[in-house]
């Protein structure tokens, strides 16, 4: 079994409204599944992706209003990598997150910037051959869009044992001194390692929760018997309603998931409807009027314009 790089990325925010604003404002990702945490339902989860909501461009946030804001410590994904085709898709996005008060810092090859609550992302010129998974937004031309994941980078205290796990039990395949990538069928993605600083992890808003790897819907029950042969203890399958899902730590302390490919996030729905209803799992269904009347409403983010750039 092979892993198909980054399904997702899930992180935490203290603003939601903000935070909606800066994902599909500023870098152009399509909200295309607005949900609640299946865990704590008063909170939003809410997902960013590429137009159709594929694995591999998912980016969600669980919001815990008001939330103090968190620092990346040992045992957790500090920093998120996206692709982009070229140079000159980096003066874009460095003309533009400048603009928008995110001070890039560029060196050849990598824009790195922070959200408004820190979380630091870095944009990479790619020559990957998986297909990009591209959102539209009319202030940003399709050739200087996000393209999708490339990786993530976590802080690794015992970076030997992390490694034996990619290598022996997830089956990555190491790439250099630091990174190792998980390529399968569909797609693939990095995760590097990195010294952890002194200071301890806080998780809170502006901080990753987990990163899940992708798989398909046939293989993805294998995983569950495939991690206990391997010592590995894991959540069961569990059904997450846009995907299914299994939860474990590696050595190091960073929570990973793998999850599947299906169901989507179109649930029958036509894809131009993406992330415009409260999406939530059957079995929550009953307690829609109680949940949607504790949340906050947030806009449309395409209410006002067409959808398509130059």
């Amino acid at each position: 079994m092979q892993l198909d790089g980054v399904h997702h990325v899930t992180c935490i925010t203290g603003d939601i409204g903000a935070n909606l604003e800066f994902y599909t404002g500023v870098m152009g990702l399509r909200l295309v599944g607005k949900s609640v945490n299946q865990d704590d339902p008063y909170v939003y989860h809410l997902f960013y992706a590429d137009e159709a909501g594929h694995p591999g461009s998912d980016l969600t946030f669980f919001d815990y209003a008001g939330a103090p804001r968190g620092r990346a410590g040992a045992g957790m994904v500090h920093r998120i990598l996206w692709r982009v085709a070229d140079e000159a898709a980096l003066d874009f996005w460095q003309a533009r997150l400048a603009d928008a008060g995110r001070a890039p810092e560029r060196t050849p090859g990598v824009l790195r910037f922070a959200d408004p609550e820190g979380l630091a992302h870095e944009l990479r010129v790619s020559q990957a051959p998986d297909p990009p998974l591209i959102a539209r937004h009319p202030e940003i031309p399709a050739a200087h869009a996000l393209r999708g994941f490339d990786g993530v980078r976590a802080y690794a205290p015992a970076p030997d044992r992390t490694a034996a796990l990619l290598e022996r039990v997830m089956g990555a395949t190491r790439r250099d001194d630091s990174t190792w990538e998980l390529r399968g069928a569909q797609r693939g993605g990095t995760i590097a390692l990195d010294p952890p600083p002194t200071a301890r992890g806080l998780a809170g808003a502006g901080t990753v929760h987990h990163v899940a790897w992708a798989t398909s819907v046939e293989e993805h029950p294998r995983w569950v018997d495939h991690l206990h042969d391997a010592g590995v203890h894991s959540t069961p399958v569990i059904d997450r309603h846009f995907f299914h899902s299994i939860y474990f730590r590696e050595p190091g302390g960073v929570l990973f998931e793998i999850a599947d490919e299906g169901p989507g996030f179109a649930d029958g729905h036509p894809l131009e409807e993406l992330g415009r209803r409260l999406a939530l799992p059957p079995r929550l269904e009953a307690q829609r009027a109680d949940i949607e009347a504790h949340l906050k409403p947030l806009p449309d983010p395409r209410a006002n314009w067409s959808g398509s750039a130059s």
